[in-house]
């Protein structure tokens, strides 16, 4: 089992930034992908990053790219994402994911219970 631990969200005007963290536990964090999904209301789970193993490769929706960033630790057993230039469509709530990823929900077998991101305009 792997534990995940999202903190890091909150309330935050358009154009602002946020740092989401995933601290995870358990079993062996360098063995998965990790993934950044969000989930807006009456909206389905949709992807947004990920980013394999050692951290070689990184993975980002459209919707995304260019403004977030994802990156891991593999000391601190944690995952990051570096949100800039938000817009109020980023309002979610935001989950990682471990698992084999990169892209996929069905790809990640473990879930956070998730961390809101408002975004003002």
């Amino acid at each position: 089992q792997v534990q995940l631990v999202e903190s890091g969200g909150g309330l935050v005007q358009a154009g602002g930034s946020l740092r989401l963290s995933c601290a995870a536990s358990g079993r062996t964090f360098s063995n998965y992908a990790m993934g950044w999904f969000r989930q807006a209301p009456g909206k389905e789970r949709e992807f947004a990053a990920a980013i394999r193993r050692s951290g070689s490769s990184t993975y980002y929706a459209d919707s995304v790219k260019g403004r977030f960033t994802i990156s891991r630790d593999n000391s601190k057993n944690t995952v990051y994402l570096q949100m800039n230039s938000l817009k109020p469509e980023d309002t979610a709530v935001y989950y990682c994911a471990a698992g084999r990823g990169p892209l996929n929900l069905n790809e990640y077998d473990y879930w956070g219970q998730g961390t809101q991101v408002t975004v003002s305009s």
